[in-house]
């Protein structure tokens, strides 16, 4: 893991930073300056070289420039759409400003720099993910699990570059923000599968299997956008049956585990 060095003059730096952030400071202080002048006129609603206009293309009637929230929103989502492909090192401002169809002055605008940028992309999509991740208040244990584990991998399908620029788009150390974003979502989705299992304090043995579960969950999901030849249902039931059978095994270490999969079986052998 990269951790944050002490300079000689007893100052932080952060290595993981430094990757985005290897410009000349005259030349990155004239850029967001002009940057901030062709933004704020971008959102006064002036003609700006490289912004796009929403709308009919003859004549001036039924054009709409975007709003602040949607020019916004339009450049995170081309941002993760190339930070899900590729490592955010080897992504330049440019070509995040050519996928979204606006102009490089206007991305600093809005972001200030590619690594405000990426932190910036990689909320929005775990912030999109905490959503769908809300637990169901109805249903056996097991049958909460199915509706969660079903809505994560709607965001899959759904949101794939947010999900993938989650998992594999950054640092390879993930240390920084991007590391809090990613541990953040890590440890709700983990809060999700107790609560569905009624389990407030979990053993450590039951914390560990179930954040090795999680793990197989993360890895399936992008295996399952990459090659897509098992119906999204099978895979979800097998990944439930995953589980079940690794407690079953973890339980034999462990008196608690064993106790919470002995409930669950004669919950679900009820319910049949």
């Amino acid at each position: 893991m990269v951790s944050r060095i002490t300079t000689a003059s007893g100052e932080d730096h952060d290595p993981v930073k430094s990757l985005f952030r290897r410009r000349p400071a005259g030349l990155a202080r004239v850029r967001l300056g002009y940057a901030a002048q062709v933004g704020d006129r971008a959102v006064a609603g002036e003609k700006v070289p490289g912004e796009k206009v929403r709308g009919r293309t003859g004549g001036g009637r039924g054009r709409r420039r975007l709003s602040v929230d949607e020019r916004r929103d339009e450049l995170i989502e081309a941002a993760l759409q190339l930070f899900s492909t590729r490592s955010p090192e080897d992504i330049s401002i440019d070509d995040v400003a050519a996928k979204a169809g606006a102009s490089r002055a206007l991305v600093y605008h809005y972001f200030g720099g590619k690594y405000e940028l990426y932190i910036a992309a990689l909320g929005s999509a775990a912030k999109k993910l905490s959503v769908l991740l809300e637990p169901p208040t109805e249903g056996k244990p097991l049958e909460r699990l199915r509706i969660s584990l079903k809505r994560y991998f709607d965001f899959v399908e759904s949101h794939a570059a947010g999900y993938t620029a989650l998992l594999r788009g950054g640092p390879a150390d993930r240390s920084g923000e991007a590391g809090e974003i990613v541990d953040g979502i890590r440890q709700l989705l983990l809060d999700r599968i107790l609560h569905s299992l009624d389990v407030d304090v979990p053993p450590p043995v039951l914390r560990i299997t179930l954040r090795c579960w999680m793990a197989t969950v993360e890895t399936a999901g992008l295996d399952w956008l990459e090659n897509r030849d098992v119906p999204r249902p099978d895979l979800e039931r097998l990944l439930v049956d995953q589980l079940v059978v690794i407690m079953q095994v973890a339980g034999r270490h462990d008196p608690g585990t064993g106790a919470l999969f002995d409930r669950l079986a004669q919950e679900e052998m009820g319910s049949s």
